[in-house]
């Protein structure tokens, strides 16, 4: 069972949901299904996470299946520290989600639950198929769920919002298609050579195509990986997706969905066209960015409290983007680590407007003001999420974006201190604006007799957001835990670089500016 330990955390939300949604229990026995179906894969995961062996940079963990023989495809997954990463994220949160969604959703449960525990597979997929047309395919099926999950249980306007999410991600995976089968068919063309989707094959391929076309099967999976990320300026469908959605989708839409572009990058753009992503990384950091400062002014003037959050999510997402194409070993660490403080930090923060939503039917933040007097058990973990929001020391945003600016700093690819002074500059713009929102919405006077009736929050609520702060002081504290596991990996990654740029630039080191 060990061999298929990875397959087993994949497939066992996807069974257990299907279970659930065929047997048509009571909506109280399908919510508590849920629930521990997702603990049950969080705790198989963590044993990938102990059992992971950081000092080997190979993937482990890998299972291996011919899936379409006449084509050489195959079921093919295993995991790095990269992804495993990653994984542990996604099923830290989706039992969260779900037991966020306890009171909030109504109707048709057994859909819900089903169809929160099928975007778990897919997103587990994602993070651990070592084949492009199973990498595709676990991409698309987390399409449907998302879709739904707005369009039934999204706001006023979630038929729009779900649409146009659907649209954007659909027309850049049609792109990553194209490349993906253009590169089987190169595969092919080699002596000897026959038609792989294998992605181990295709990183000793894909160096030796032609640069031109490199440039263009660069660009196919760039932009697909950008819109979901999303960066600037494919971002637009992002606020309409959050605002619309449930809590529950916009917690896992931030927490996991947005990294699978980040990761796309790293594992595609960054590893099968290294001499590409060298030459174009000054432009690529540029749009982080300007989503960075871009995020941050448009949050500043925002007045509804998850729009304000949503915006907030394309500028710390640049800051990921910075740090991938700084391709320096600190800038893909911090790139990664903040990765899995986003999902923690922006995740909890959409946690918090939902449960105030719930008591107050209003998100705008003129209708708040003095929460800190009623309900202080909610103000007091609001300030610890919005501090680790911001970088503050000693909490999880420090360390990812440090490690982001140091690398950029160091970057001999970006050559430039620029990126890092206007992407720094990001950093004091979300103090700016997530502290005001915070002072309006948390202190002052009471203006509204509604805000002096609310109830604090319950043990259920204290008991989401408990083991993700629990986590913001761990990540900030002791990053180690989680850098060491990923280490490998990301100088596997520098060293394919490294090589890329010594053969087609100018032998220079890219990891250390002039």
């Amino acid at each position: 069972m060990m061999e298929h330990l990875l397959t087993i955390v994949i497939f066992l939300p996807l069974l257990g949901g299907l279970v659930l949604l065929l047997g048509r229990r009571n909506e109280t026995f399908v919510k508590a299904g849920g629930i521990l179906v997702s603990l049950l894969t969080f705790a198989i995961s963590l044993g990938l996470f102990f059992g992971y062996n950081p000092d080997n940079p190979a993937m482990q963990y890998v299972d291996k299946v011919l899936w379409i023989t006449d084509l050489n495809i195959g079921y093919h997954v295993g995991i790095d520290g990269i992804s495993m990463l990653l994984i542990v994220l996604t099923t830290f949160l989706t039992p969260i989600v779900l037991l966020s969604s306890w009171d909030s959703i109504k109707k048709q449960v057994p859909m819900y639950v089903f169809l929160m525990l099928l975007l778990e597979t897919g997103m587990l997929g994602v993070f651990s198929s070592l084949d492009t047309f199973l990498f595709y395919v676990f991409w698309e099926i987390i399409l449907i769920p998302m879709y739904f999950i707005i369009g039934i249980w999204g706001g006023k306007e979630r038929i729009y919002a779900s649409i146009k999410f659907f649209l954007y991600t659909m027309a850049g995976s049609l792109l990553m298609l194209i490349a993906i089968i253009w590169l089987g068919w190169y595969a092919s063309t080699l002596p000897g050579g026959q038609f792989t989707t294998d992605i181990t094959k295709l990183f000793e391929i894909a160096p030796g195509v032609p640069f031109e076309m490199q440039v263009w099967l660069f660009a196919a999976f760039a932009l697909s990986f950008l819109i979901k990320v999303p960066a600037f300026p494919v971002h637009t469908w992002l606020p309409d997706a959050h605002v619309q959605a449930p809590t529950g989708g916009s917690v896992i839409l931030a927490g996991v969905l947005l990294k699978m572009g980040t990761y796309g990058l790293i594992r595609f753009n960054l590893q099968l066209f290294p001499s590409v992503a060298i030459e174009y990384a000054g432009f690529l950091a540029a749009i982080g960015v300007i989503g960075i400062i871009y995020g941050a002014l448009v949050s500043m003037v925002q007045k509804d409290v998850k729009k304000l959050v949503a915006y907030s999510s394309v500028s710390h997402m640049g800051f990921i983007l910075l740090g991938l194409f700084g391709m320096t070993t600190e800038g893909l660490q911090g790139g990664l680590i903040q990765m899995i403080n986003h999902g923690l930090s922006t995740g909890a923060l959409f946690l918090i407007v939902g449960m105030i939503y719930d008591r107050r039917h209003t998100r705008m933040i003129e209708d708040f003001g003095g929460l800190a007097k009623s309900i202080p058990i909610f103000a007091t973990m609001f300030m610890i999420v919005t501090l680790s929001s911001i970088g503050l020391p000693g909490m999880n945003g420090f360390v990812g974006e440090f490690l982001i600016l140091l690398g950029s700093f160091k970057s001999g690819v970006l050559g430039s201190p620029w990126y890092v002074i206007i992407a720094a500059s990001g950093v004091v713009l979300a103090a700016v604006y997530m502290l005001w929102m915070f002072q309006r919405v948390v202190f002052g006077t009471i203006k509204h007799e509604e805000n002096a009736k609310l109830k604090d929050l319950n043990s259920r609520e204290i008991g989401l957001l408990l083991p993700i702060i629990i986590l913001i002081f761990w990540i900030g504290l002791y990053p180690s835990t989680f850098l060491s596991k990923s280490e490998k990996s990301i100088q596997r990654v520098v060293n394919v670089l490294e090589e890329a740029h010594a053969q087609h630039g100018n032998g220079e080191d890219i990891t250390s500016a002039e």
